[in-house]
């Protein structure tokens, strides 16, 4: 399952840069595409409000 972006999402794009198939896009809170998403958990890894878990 696609990794989410939760509303607790600040917007901050340390994310953007560490997804490998640029599944992230911006917005008032950002959303992972769960088509392109390939589920390896970069952002969350780097996710510095804990925003991005896996799908369910």
């Amino acid at each position: 399952m696609a990794y989410v972006i939760t509303d607790i999402c600040v917007a901050c794009g340390t994310c953007l840069p560490v997804c490998p198939v640029e599944a992230i896009s911006e917005g008032e809170i950002y959303h992972i595409d769960p088509d392109t998403c390939i589920e390896c958990g970069s952002c969350a890894e780097v996710c510095p409000s804990g925003a991005i878990e896996p799908g369910a």
